[in-house]
């Protein structure tokens, strides 16, 4: 079995590494030093498996009161991730959210990238191990420095992923999680959760799920939900008699149906209105895992989108700095001028709080402990000041802020989304 998953993995290493486009963007050599990096991780787990060695504790520091030190190869993730969302999703963000569509061309990209392995258990063929809570908030942090709307549209088949591995029975995972390391492209699974109701609340959900013999029939609306008309299957979020539950359904069945819902940002994610109106489901499509625990289910998914708001809060940070710098006014960059200068630290040190927070809440989903007080206060926080890294871009950059001209009025608008929205993603 070491063996086997030790293959898979670097399998899909050599796969990625033998596309075409790292080499057009230069991305090549953070490419090779994520092969390196995942090979000697690969052989290391497996030697430690087999009780050939130990694992060496990271020496102490004496001065340092914690590490927030990443991994080799979360440090690799990282760079070339970064590297992607700055070379290709930055450039297709304006004409993506214009045309309210994911552009064909990044799906294959992104299928290169291997990201629902970071879902799937070693055992079943993926590269996720009991402990990868950070490393996927780190996939989301990188990849929303490109957009946050195309991030997140591209991080929806790892989030079904997630949701799977997470709450799903033995059986259930066997079922659907081989088909997100295969091959072909990863199955579209959208997570419905968000319901169009005055100041929703995610613990009383109105969609009801009501036993019936051998079926659940499920009633009720759901909205904004990501990626939606795309999706093959839909997992929903109902109510039940024994409380909240996931429900996967085939968004042909019988009952559902599916029409555009346009917002105000997330426009490259396609968002999507879904009605079900009695549609029968079997007993065995309800995720049935051991520890269930829904508000732990929304927990993961509020910090999906605070990980996307800390990227995206990185990307403003880092352009109106460089903005500031350029801009001249009487004779000098506007950046001398002490109320520029003061509303970017702010900035910096808001983001720095942000990033804190998510990885805290992360750390300790990781450590099996309980992180729902820190999930909260990491969505608290990442809500208000988010939005408010995204208004004093605008604000910095004048009129330009305004203007389509430059990204920040998108990112204002994709950054009021993390206030609305209860679910579609999952660490």
């Amino acid at each position: 079995m070491t063996a086997d998953i030790q293959g898979r993995a670097l399998a899909m290493l050599n796969r990625f590494a033998q596309a075409d486009w790292p080499d057009r963007l230069k991305l090549r050599k953070p490419v090779e030093r994520l092969i390196y990096s995942g090979s000697r991780a690969s052989f290391r787990a497996a030697a430690q498996r087999a009780g050939q060695t130990s694992q060496t504790p990271r020496a102490a520091d004496p001065d340092a009161l914690f590490d927030l030190t990443l991994s080799d190869e979360q440090q690799m993730l990282v760079a070339m991730l970064e590297g992607f969302a700055s070379e290709v999703l930055r450039p297709l963000a304006h004409a993506a959210d214009e045309q309210a569509a994911l552009p064909a061309a990044l799906l294959n990209q992104a299928h290169e990238l291997g990201l629902t392995h970071y879902g799937v258990s070693e055992a079943l063929g993926g590269m996720a191990a009991e402990r990868t809570t950070l490393s996927n908030a780190l996939i989301a942090e990188a990849l929303g420095q490109g957009d946050l709307s195309l991030a997140a549209a591209l991080l929806v088949p790892l989030s079904a992923a997630n949701c799977i591995r997470r709450w799903g029975s033995p059986a259930q995972q066997a079922h659907w999680l081989p088909a997100f390391v295969g091959a072909d492209l990863a199955p579209l699974m959208a997570i419905a959760v968000n319901e169009p109701t005055p100041l929703f609340d995610p613990q009383q959900l109105v969609t009801q799920a009501k036993k019936r013999g051998k079926h659940y029939l499920l009633s009720g609306e759901k909205c904004l939900v990501l990626r939606g008309l795309d999706a093959g299957q839909l997992i929903i979020a109902a109510g039940a008699a024994d409380g909240p539950g996931l429900f996967i359904v085939a968004a042909g069945a019988k009952g559902l149906q599916r029409s555009p819902e346009p917002a105000m940002g997330l426009k490259a994610a396609s968002t999507a209105r879904v009605v079900l109106k009695n549609v029968k489901v079997p007993l065995d499509a309800r995720l049935a895992g051991e520890r269930f625990d829904y508000q732990s289910f929304l927990d993961y998914a509020g910090l999906a989108w605070c990980a996307l708001a800390v990227g995206t809060a990185q990307a403003a940070l880092d352009y109106v700095i460089g903005y500031c710098n350029e801009r001249l006014a009487f004779g000098e960059p506007i950046s001398h001028r002490q109320g520029v200068a003061f509303m970017v630290a702010d900035m910096a040190v808001e983001l720095d709080a942000m990033r804190l927070m998510v990885w805290r809440a992360c750390a300790r989903a990781e450590q099996g402990l309980s992180f729902q007080r820190e999930a909260y206060l990491a969505r608290l926080l990442c809500s208000d000041k988010a939005m408010q890294i995204g208004t004093d871009a605008v604000q910095l950059l004048g009129g330009h802020g305004f203007t389509k001209e430059h990204p920040a009025e998108r990112w204002y608008r994709d950054l009021r989304a993390l206030a609305v929205m209860a679910g579609g993603l999952q660490l």
